[in-house]
């Protein structure tokens, strides 16, 4: 599993944005039905275009729906508590932070177990 790009676009394609934060479109749809603040603009095509700030507000969602184990109603109200406390922007770029970390994680886990693997290798 490779780690997150790092942010370094202004927009995203939908598929862009799930290599990023490693979900599936089905579920980036559902979430923009229930998240007002996720509201990608549409190109000329009808595609969806993600900004830079949905990508981290969609990995704070996902940290507040995965890690912190929110529910969806849980998640909105701590978005909207963020919001109105002027908290979102710094709260969405810890999530970024922290999903790297864990996929930082993930990888030299990986890394390790091939290492540890006294198997030979067929290619």
């Amino acid at each position: 599993m490779a780690a997150p790009r790092e942010l370094v676009q202004e927009f995203y394609s939908i598929g862009d944005v799930c290599s990023l934060t490693e979900l599936k479109p089905h579920v980036l749809r559902y979430w923009e039905s229930q998240f007002k603040l996720l509201n990608p603009a549409k190109n000329r095509s009808g595609n969806r275009v993600y900004s830079r700030r949905e990508v981290e507000l969609i990995l704070l969602v996902k940290h507040l729906l995965y890690t912190e184990k929110y529910t969806i109603d849980g998640a909105r109200q701590k978005l909207d508590e963020h919001r109105k406390g002027g908290t979102l922007r710094p709260a969405a770029r810890e999530a970024l932070e922290v999903e790297a970390l864990e996929s930082l994680e993930r990888e030299l886990a990986e890394l390790q177990a091939l290492l540890e693997d006294p198997a030979p290798r067929q290619t």
